[in-house]
């Protein structure tokens, strides 16, 4: 045995240093240790251990109070482990080895996945979905039990004395240990663990009750915004086929021979006219009304059950413009801090420039460049697979439409990845990374995935680097609208259906096999069609915005609360757009919602002629009206935009470079960097102008002329806006590039 003194650290750590602090790991194995010679104070100064290999050792416990705040890997096998419950100051481990250890039971297996909230692979296998369903089903299961033992039998004594509470205390948790069985035989340690944990804190709520916060902002801001009741809307409806009914594990077919560089879709019939492509054109875009579009979206609307088709726009008469235009800048609420809000937006001080690079017809039914009528719905880029950056994410990007979804290189053009399901018709798609375990002795590696689903109520789950499709599972009966990830949890996924329903599912990660499980979590019941869902940047486990056909909706997504599994919204938000409200004009539904800083959020109804930025956590500050949940967004600036009635047409954001980026009906992206805005822009009542409106570069359809301007249904950026891809409804996919002389801005 060696003492375990500063300078062994420093021999055993990597890298090497001669600071405890910049050690990331460490291998203290095989050095016959117990747990008296552990000093906690000594190690607790490796802030920056990631890695610690403490096998082969003589440990029964660890010592208590180990502060180790970036450790995500331990391995204690081989050792002589008895008391488990000694890793509970090791919140961020996410994966842990305790194999051979003769006294570790089955209870404590169950109890390490509840004590480490962030543990995803345990002695090589992912337990992510068994993990969450003891932290959230069984937990909530057992508080139920312990809720019907108090009601039964206790109540709090009148009056409450030190006394009197303890011995309730005593007798409450003997009862509910005796009384509250759930679960096999074989882990009624743990539940009685468990249950004496909850039932103390139970007790706790019932005697110190919190205090609800107070609203910080002023008693009149709900008073300036006069709320009109949403009126029922048409729903469009979905066309299912009842007769499917595949399995969990079926594989889906990867049509990869489709996109070969031969065959990339950059070669066929569309290309750019030399002269106005490449040079963007700046213009006012507040123009008269709009001219009628095509009558052939009004006429698909019945074949499509996302959003339909597109709604025909009719002409606008001198009155309803006027009254368009006549609504009040003044109600916005504004006061003298939203510019430095907005100023933290990001320290790009020059706008970039974009250029159309590649327009691609890579949904076509049949691979037909014929093919102008598929309309394509999402699209999104790459995220980093892990924190190292390996990978390069940010040239890929995915998109779906029709019976396809396709990956895409944007620097080239080439379609890397193309998945086909014949009968399906893709409306979503969402990336994430989960951890993949290989089994071994090897440690687990972050993979990125795709999820992806539309009119069949399934989701496909695909690893495309592998060129593996591993699964799907049945998220709903009806047609899914929409797909969004945790991005502190990636194996969290929700997904939005026609059934007026969001639902919180646990994807687990895979294995070397792609073997996976699937677990509900949470099922959000809400009022209309969800069409965007966005978790707050710094609270994506606890709160959910979601964009409908009739608002804007809160929920509380907070798990293992006293809650059930089944929400409703907490609160809705509203806009002072809305007292403007007649039987020509309903602006509740919002089409587009997204955050562009950790706090301001833009969004937009489709009629309204603007997008709005506010704030998240003033918003949210609101004590909401008891009757109808609302709350009114505190606005802080207002974005001009084109006056049309076709409704989803997706807005988008750009962090990284303060951006915000619209599309609209004739093929034109609207962006507006927002660290441009000055002051008396935003306290003038006039809406902001758009910093550049990027004109729909008219490709030339082989042997037909050029190709009007589509509506532009979903755009979306690589985070430094390198590239920028926009998907239209007539099948083409656009990539437009940073202009090379403006990297450096």
């Amino acid at each position: 045995m060696e003492k375990i003194t500063e300078k062994l650290l420093l021999e055993k750590g990597s890298p090497k240093t001669n600071k405890l602090e910049q050690i990331k790991t460490l291998n203290l194995s095989k050095l016959a240790l117990k747990v008296q010679d552990l000093p906690a104070r000594l190690l607790s100064r490796l802030q920056s251990l990631e890695r610690w290999d403490l096998s082969g050792n003589r440990l029964q416990e660890l010592p208590k109070n180990l502060e180790l705040p970036a450790l995500r890997y331990l391995d204690l096998s081989d050792n002589q482990m008895e008391d488990v419950t000694t890793l509970e100051s090791l919140g961020g481990l996410e994966e842990l080895k305790i194999e051979d250890n003769l006294y570790i039971t089955v209870s404590d297996n169950y109890k390490l996945m509840t004590l480490l909230p962030n543990l995803r692979i345990y002695n090589g296998k992912d337990i992510t979905t068994t993990a969450n369903h003891l932290r959230y089903v069984y937990t909530e299961n057992l508080r139920t039990r312990i809720i019907a033992v108090w009601e039964k039998s206790f109540s709090l004594p009148d009056p409450i004395t030190p006394e009197k509470l303890s011995t309730l205390k005593t007798d409450f948790v003997n009862a509910t240990r005796q009384q509250v069985k759930f679960g096999p035989a074989s882990v009624s340690d743990f539940t009685k663990w468990k249950v004496e944990i909850m039932a103390k804190e139970y007790l706790r709520s019932l005697t110190e009750p919190k205090e609800e916060p107070q609203s910080e902002e002023p008693t009149d801001t709900k008073d300036n915004c006069e709320v009109s009741t949403p009126t029922k809307r048409k729903q469009t409806t979905p066309v299912t086929d009842s007769s499917i009914n595949l399995t969990p594990r079926k594989k889906l077919c990867a049509d990869l021979p489709a996109s070969p560089v031969g065959d990339s879709p950059r070669k066929a019939s569309l290309r750019f006219k030399p002269q106005p492509l490449m040079q963007s054109i700046r213009m006012s875009p507040r123009k008269a009304a709009q001219p009628p579009s095509t009558p052939t979206r009004a006429q698909t609307r019945a074949e499509t059950p996302k959003r339909g088709s597109k709604v025909r726009q009719t002409k606008e008469d001198g009155a309803q413009i006027k009254q368009k235009e006549g609504v009040s800048r003044k109600e916005l609420q504004r006061d003298a801090d939203t510019l430095p809000t907005l100023k933290i937006c990001s320290q790009t001080q020059q706008p970039v420039h974009l250029k159309p690079l590649h327009v691609l017809q890579c949904h076509s039914k049949q691979d037909s460049s014929e093919d102008f009528s598929t309309q394509l719905w999402a699209c999104a880029f790459q995220p980093m697979p892990d924190s190292t950056g390996a990978g390069g994410g940010s040239r890929l990007v995915a998109t779906c439409g029709g019976d396809s979804l396709c990956v895409i290189d944007c620097e080239t053009g080439i379609v890397m990845k193309k998945y086909k399901v014949p009968g399906e018709e893709f409306f979503s798609l969402a990336w994430s990374t989960v951890l993949m375990s290989r089994g071994g002795n090897a440690s687990a590696q972050h993979c990125s995935i795709l999820a992806a689903g539309g009119k069949r109520g399934l989701v496909k789950l695909i690893h495309p680097r592998n060129n593996v499709a591993y699964g799907e599972f049945r998220a709903s009966r009806k047609s899914l609208s929409v797909l969004r990830f945790n991005h502190h949890r990636g194996n969290f996924l929700f997904t939005g259906s026609y059934d007026n329903k969001i639902v919180m599912w646990d994807i687990g990660g895979v294995d070397s096999q792609y073997n996976y499980k699937v677990v509900q979590l949470l099922v959000l019941e809400i009022s209309a069609t969800p069409l965007h869902i966005c978790l707050p940047p710094t609270s994506p486990n606890s709160h959910l915005l979601t964009a409908c056909e009739d608002g804007l909706h809160c929920f509380n997504t907070q798990l293992g609360t006293n809650t059930t599994t089944k929400r409703s919204k907490e609160m809705e938000i509203t806009f002072p757009i809305y007292k403007k409200e007649d039987k020509d004009h309903d602006y509740h539904t919002i089409d587009g919602l997204s955050f562009l800083t950790d706090d301001i959020v833009a969004s937009k109804s489709y009629m309204h002629g603007a997008i709005y930025l506010w704030s998240w956590s003033r918003t949210k500050a609101q004590r909401p009206d008891k009757k109808n949940r609302e709350v009114c967004a505190v606005v802080l600036a207002e974005l001009q935009w084109t006056n049309t009635e076709i409704p989803y047409l997706a807005l988008n954001t750009c962090p990284g470079r303060a951006y915000i980026v619209c599309g609209d009906d004739k093929g034109r992206l609207w962006t507006y960097h927002i660290s441009s805005l000055q002051k008396n822009s935003l306290q003038t009542g006039k809406p902001i102008q758009p910093t550049e409106v990027l004109e729909w570069p008219t490709p030339e359809r082989k042997g037909l002329g050029q190709v009007e301007g589509p509506s532009i249904n979903s755009v979306a950026m690589d985070p430094e806006l390198h590239f920028l891809v926009a998907l239209s409804d007539k099948n083409m996919v656009i990539v437009w590039k940073r202009d090379g002389e403006q990297e450096s801005s």
